[in-house]
């Protein structure tokens, strides 16, 4: 009677695998993808900050940064408004305190020489999204002018990317 355990053990190993000519596989395949649109993602330094200053006898700068990502290959233009308080003009840009403005203007360039504006070809930035974040440095002015009141004055731009 104690060799019936060892016949129960052997039993049990041949029916679980022991046997070869009834072990069988099957296989199969299936795709996978994902459909990719052109796509870009926008945002901005919440502030282009122009600091404190007492006269504007003389020009006061500032920048800011933009960061766009877009799908590779998407041929993109960034855009700049005119701001709240420039009456649709991306040239007379205001920053307002009640009734009194300090005009200012954004440029794409260091030197502050190319406006930036909202018209696709004319004074808008042109890139080609390469699928990772890329940055775009807005350069502002605050050029030499009467200085009104003391007090904060601000606007809003609404930076748009066409693609």
């Amino acid at each position: 009677m104690t060799q019936r355990p060892l016949l129960i053990a052997a039993a049990a190993a041949a029916a679980l695998g022991g046997n070869a000519a009834l072990a069988a596989e099957q296989t199969t395949t299936f795709d996978v993808q994902i459909v990719l649109e052109a796509a870009c993602a926008v945002s901005a330094d919440p502030l282009l900050d122009f600091g404190t200053a007492g006269l504007l006898s003389s020009a006061v700068d500032s920048d800011a940064d933009i960061t766009v990502l877009c799908t590779e290959g998407v041929v993109y233009d960034i855009g700049l408004s005119a701001g709240d308080n420039g009456g649709g003009v991306t040239t007379a840009r205001k920053m307002l305190n009640g009734a009194n403005d300090v005009t200012y203007d954004l440029f794409s360039d260091a030197g502050r020489s190319s406006h930036w504006g909202d018209i696709i070809d004319t004074d808008t930035v042109s890139a080609t999204g390469t699928g990772a974040n890329q940055t775009f440095t807005v350069y502002g002015r605050v050029p030499v002018q009467d200085t009104p009141p003391a007090g904060t004055y601000t606007d809003t731009i609404t930076v748009t990317v066409t693609y």
